[in-house]
């Protein structure tokens, strides 16, 4: 009877992380949205090159997104700028833009597709 318990709890945890166990981690900088994920990468503090990047899920057709990026510190959230529209090749997009941020700002993705706006989580420095 006390192998059969211990067996049986063994299963039971090991079953229980199985269901508990997220899917996939989101990585910072990113969001995941329905038909993808879109991420922002760049030196949040810093001044350098910021790529936005979105990857859709297998299965979906190419499409046109507008992507930029969008700021905010503790005075202000900025209105989005643009670096541009790109359609999807292979389920990819992606655009890059120089940017000098200040340390204590925060950026993230943002892009537009058929008049819906989609955002990516604050990256902060």
């Amino acid at each position: 009877m006390r192998r059969a318990t211990a067996v049986t709890g063994t299963v039971l945890t090991v079953g229980a992380l199985l269901v508990l166990a997220p899917v996939g981690l989101t990585p910072r900088g990113c969001g995941d949205l329905s038909g993808g994920r879109l991420c922002i990468e760049g030196p949040v503090g810093g001044a350098g090159p910021f790529t936005v990047r979105y990857v859709q899920y297998k299965g979906h057709p190419d499409v046109a997104v507008r992507l930029g990026y969008q700021r905010k510190d503790d005075r202000i959230t900025a209105f989005p700028g643009w670096l541009g529209t790109r359609q999807t090749r292979h389920g990819r997009a992606e655009l890059t833009g120089r940017l000098d941020t200040a340390p204590g700002e925060c950026i993230r993705g943002v892009m537009e597709h058929r008049d819906r706006t989609y955002v990516t989580e604050w990256h902060c420095s």
